[in-house]
């Protein structure tokens, strides 16, 4: 378990600094934003590459930052049952979810979407807008944060199972939504 624990620690600390890129590109795709419509309006010059950032930018900050959600706990789930039932059955619910929905759904996505940023790479794909810009980086964070997220989601199963063996202690800050 020890080894396991260590492999979900470097996991978390990985994933910890793409959420530092997550950030910033929450913090660029804000400049970015308020540049191109000064621009727009004071000059009556924009480009669509301006908008097309943002979008790729909008990209990172989801597949980049929900590795880290998931890691902090604050990721969206159906809380019909989840809440009201004792901490040992919600750290079941975890693993049993993430070994039968979370990581089958990233193996799959990763796997689909790695060929399209391979195809768009190989083509050197550009945006059909006029001032666009080329399309493989984007596409190459589907199959990255599909397979972050697939680590998350191991380094979470290790540590539920080494809660229940009482190997570590598990903090829930799970919020229950006000209703």
């Amino acid at each position: 378990m020890k080894g396991l624990l260590s492999f979900s620690r470097a996991v978390d600390w990985f994933n910890s600094q793409f959420a530092v890129v997550a950030n910033v590109l929450v913090l660029l795709a804000c400049l970015i934003s308020a540049g191109n419509a000064s621009s727009r309006y004071l000059f009556s010059e924009s480009s669509n590459g301006w908008l097309e950032i943002q979008w790729y930018m909008f990209a990172g900050m989801v597949l980049l930052g929900a590795p880290y959600t998931l890691k902090m706990n604050e990721h969206v789930r159906v809380d019909l049952v989840y809440g009201m039932v004792s901490e040992r059955t919600q750290i079941w619910i975890d693993i049993i979810g993430g070994i039968l929905f979370l990581l089958p759904i990233c193996v799959i996505l990763t796997y689909f979407t790695w060929p399209w940023f391979v195809e768009s790479w190989l083509g050197n794909e550009q945006s059909s807008n006029a001032g666009g810009l080329i399309r493989w980086p984007v596409k190459l964070l589907l199959p990255l944060g599909f397979a972050l997220m697939a680590l998350q989601g191991i380094s979470e199963i290790i540590k539920r199972v080494a809660a229940l063996e009482h190997v570590i202690d598990i903090e829930f800050k799970y919020e229950k939504p006000l209703q």
